[in-house]
C-alpha cells in the first residue's frame, strides 16, 4: 500500500513520458499526510473531440527558422499542403536520436528524417518537453480547484521524472536533463538539475503493473519464480526480470541484467512502408505520398487489429473510386495475405522472442510469467505469438486490460512515491583503465613492447590494462558502494586541480577483458569524473625518482554507485601511502 507523504509542504510531481511514437504526462499532487494519487493528462491540443485520450502523437512541425509551429495531435492533424507550402519540417521519431552508439538501428534501408533548421536532437526533444510541460501548466490550472493558485506556490519547487529505455545509459540522461534546462523545465542550476529524476522504462512498467493488480497474484504468494516484464513501446521493447523478496513492505529485486531491443510498433510499420514501395512501384499509387498515406492508413487498422495469418487483411485508404486490381487494390482498398502481414510483425517477434528467452536463462530459469505492456502490447498478433511460443517453455503471457500505452507514465510517478525495487543487476562489466606491470616472459607483454612508460620511481608499465570495479551480472542493493584504491605518480602537482578519471564499460559479454581495445565496439567510457586534489598538494612529500627527477605519490579511490537508475560515480582521497600495485594512468 502506497505510504503517506512525509514532505514539509505541498509539492507536485510531474512524470513525463516521452515515447518515439506516442507520449504522455501523469502527475501527483503531494500533501503532507496524505497518500498521492495519480492523476493523467487527458486533454491535449487537437484532440479534444478524444474523451480521456491520454497518449498523443510524438511529433512536431517546424517552419525555416527552426520556430515550432505545431506539436502532439495538432502536428498529426496539419494539414500537409500548408506544411508543404510554408516550408515546414516534420520532427519525429527524435527519440531514437538519443540512442547509445552501441544501439545499431536497422531502419529498413530508412534513415531518420532530417532535423529542422539549427536544431540538434537535444534540442527538438526539449521543445517537445516544453510543449508537454505547457499542456500539463494548462491542464491542471484548468481541472483543479484554485489551480491557478495551486501552480502558483509549486512551479518553482517541481519535480521531474523521465522515464527512458532500458539501454539508455549516463550520457542519454544527461542529455534529457541538457533537454529539460532547454525546454524551460528547470533552471541551469545544481538545484534546478536536482530536480530531475530518471526512471527505466521497464522498471516503471514494473511499478505500473503493481498498481494495475496486474502483479497481484505474484506479489500474494512470493516464491523462488520470478516475473518478466516486457514494456512493447514505438521504438524499444524493454525488458526485465525480477523477483519478490518481500510482501511488507513491498521488497522488488532485479533477477537479470535488463535489455533493450529496437524491436518496437514503429519498425512493423518501416519494414509496412517498405513493403507497399516494392508492391506498388508499378502502379500510380505508388508514389512517396501515396506509400505514405497508405502506411499511415496501415498503422492505424489492420496493424492494430491482426490476429490471424489465414485471413485475408484488407487496407483501407481511399475512396471506393480507387482502383488497380493488378495490385490488389478496389473498393478504396488494398489486399494482403495475412501471411504478409504476419512477415511484417515477425522480425519484432523473434528478437522478442530471443531476449524473453535469454532474460530466462540469465535468471536461472526463475522466470514463470511475462507481463506485456507498452502501446505495442494492444496487438493481439504480438499477445498471441508470445503466448504460442513461450508456452513450451511453461511461461505464462497477460497483459493489463486497459490503459497499457500509459503504464510508463503512470508507472514513473509510481517508482517516485514508492520504490519498491531495492537491487538491480550490472549490465556490462565496469572499471578503469590501469598501468599493468611489465612481465617480457608474457606474449602478449611482449606484443605490446612498444608502448612501455616509466614511472618515476622506476617501475616499467604497459596502458591500457582493464581492472574491473564491477562485473556482469552482479546483484547490486542501492546502498551499495563499490571501491577500488589506486595510487599515481605525478612530476607536476598543478595537475592536481583538474585531476580526472575515466570509467569504461565493456559490453563483450561476461568476462573481464584484460586491456582495452580503444577502437572496438564493444569498450566506450561511461563517464569522466573529475576532481580538484589540490588540497592534497600541502601534504604530498616529495620523493627522487630514478633518475633524480622529483616526483609525488598520490591515493586515492574510485568510489561507483551501481544500484541507482542513474549511475554515480566520484573520486576520494586521503593521503595514505600507496601499499599495492595498481597504478592509474593520470596524463600530466
Amino acid at each position: 500500500m502506497r505510504k503517506p507523504y512525509n514532505g514539509p509542504a505541498r509539492s507536485l510531481v510531474i512524470a513525463l513520458d516521452v515515447g518515439t511514437t506516442f507520449s504522455g504526462v501523469s502527475y501527483a499532487i503531494l500533501e503532507p499526510g496524505e497518500i498521492p494519487k495519480i492523476y493523467g493528462v487527458t486533454r491535449f491540443p487537437g484532440q479534444e473531440h478524444v474523451a480521456g485520450n491520454s497518449k498523443i502523437p510524438s511529433i512536431l512541425y517546424y517552419d525555416r527558422s527552426g520556430k515550432v509551429m505545431a506539436a502532439g495531435a495538432e502536428a498529426d492533424n496539419a494539414s500537409n499542403s500548408i506544411a508543404e507550402d510554408e516550408y515546414w519540417t516534420k520532427a519525429e521519431l527524435f527519440k531514437l536520436r538519443l540512442r547509445p552508439k552501441s544501439m545499431k538501428l536497422d531502419m529498413n534501408g530508412m534513415r531518420l528524417s532530417r532535423l529542422p533548421y539549427h536544431k540538434t536532437a537535444v534540442d527538438v526533444f526539449g521543445d517537445f518537453l516544453h510543449y508537454l510541460f505547457h499542456c500539463t501548466r494548462s491542464f491542471i490550472i484548468d481541472t483543479h480547484a484554485n489551480g491557478g493558485a495551486l501552480w502558483q506556490a509549486i512551479e518553482h519547487t517541481i519535480e521531474f521524472v523521465l522515464s527512458h529505455p532500458n539501454g539508455w545509459e549516463g550520457a542519454q540522461q544527461t542529455k534529457m536533463r541538457r533537454a529539460a534546462v532547454y525546454g524551460g523545465l528547470i533552471p541551469d542550476t545544481d538545484a534546478g538539475r536536482a530536480r530531475i529524476r530518471f526512471v527505466t522504462e521497464g522498471e516503471a512498467s514494473l511499478h505500473a503493473c503493481i498498481q494495475s493488480g496486474l502483479a497481484a497474484d505474484v506479489l500474494s504468494n512470493p516464491s523462488r519464480h520470478g516475473f518478466l516484464v516486457a514494456d512493447a513501446g514505438g521504438g524499444t521493447l524493454d525488458i526485465s526480470s525480477y523477483a519478490v523478496r518481500g510482501t511488507s513492505p513491498l521488497v522488488i529485486e532485479e533477477v537479470a541484467p535488463p535489455d533493450c531491443i529496437f524491436a518496437g510498433s514503429v519498425f512493423v510499420s518501416r519494414r509496412a512502408s517498405e513493403f507497399f514501395t516494392q508492391k506498388l512501384k508499378h502502379s500510380k499509387y505508388g508514389t512517396s505520398d501515396s506509400v505514405d498515406h497508405i502506411t499511415k492508413r496501415f498503422d492505424e487498422t489492420t496493424k492494430r487489429l491482426f490476429r490471424d495469418k489465414n485471413d485475408i487483411q484488407w487496407v483501407p485508404f481511399g475512396s471506393p473510386l480507387d482502383k488497380d486490381t493488378v495490385v490488389g487494390i478496389r473498393g478504396g482498398q488494398l489486399k494482403l495475405t495475412g501471411a504478409e502481414v504476419a512477415e511484417l510483425f515477425e522480425p519484432s517477434i523473434q528478437a522478442a522472442v530471443t531476449s524473453i528467452k535469454a532474460q530466462v536463462v540469465a535468471s536461472q530459469g526463475m522466470i514463470r510469467s511475462v507481463w506485456l505492456v507498452g502501446g505495442f502490447a494492444a496487438s493481439p498478433w504480438l499477445f498471441s505469438q508470445l503466448q504460442e511460443r513461450l508456452a513450451p517453455m511453461k511461461i505464462t503471457v497477460s497483459r493489463p486490460d486497459n490503459q497499457t500505452s500509459k503504464a510508463v507514465a503512470d508507472g514513473a510517478l509510481g517508482f517516485y512515491c514508492d520504490h519498491h525495487v531495492s537491487a538491480r543487476v550490472s549490465k556490462f562489466v565496469y572499471g578503469v583503465e590501469y598501468l599493468r606491470e611489465y612481465d617480457p616472459n608474457d606474449p602478449e607483454h611482449l606484443s605490446r613492447k612498444g608502448r612501455l612508460c616509466e614511472l618515476p620511481s622506476g617501475p616499467r608499465l604497459l596502458p591500457d590494462a582493464f581492472d574491473c570495479i564491477l562485473a556482469r551480472g552482479v546483484k547490486v542493493k542501492e546502498s551499495t558502494v563499490f571501491t577500488r584504491k589506486y595510487c599515481t605518480e605525478l612530476t607536476n602537482l598543478s595537475t592536481l586541480s583538474v585531476f580526472e578519471v575515466e570509467i569504461w564499460c565493456y559490453r563483450g559479454g561476461d568476462s573481464v577483458p584484460p586491456w582495452i581495445l580503444r577502437d572496438a565496439e564493444e569498450y566506450s567510457t561511461l563517464c569522466v569524473v573529475r576532481a580538484d586534489l589540490s588540497p592534497l598538494s600541502g601534504s604530498a612529500e616529495p620523493k627522487a625518482g630514478k633518475n633524480g627527477k622529483t616526483y609525488w605519490t598520490i591515493v586515492f579511490s574510485v568510489e561507483i554507485h551501481f544500484g541507482l537508475t542513474e549511475f554515480k560515480a566520484r573520486i576520494k582521497w586521503n593521503d595514505n601511502v600507496c601499499a599495492f600495485k595498481f597504478a592509474l594512468l593520470i596524463s600530466n
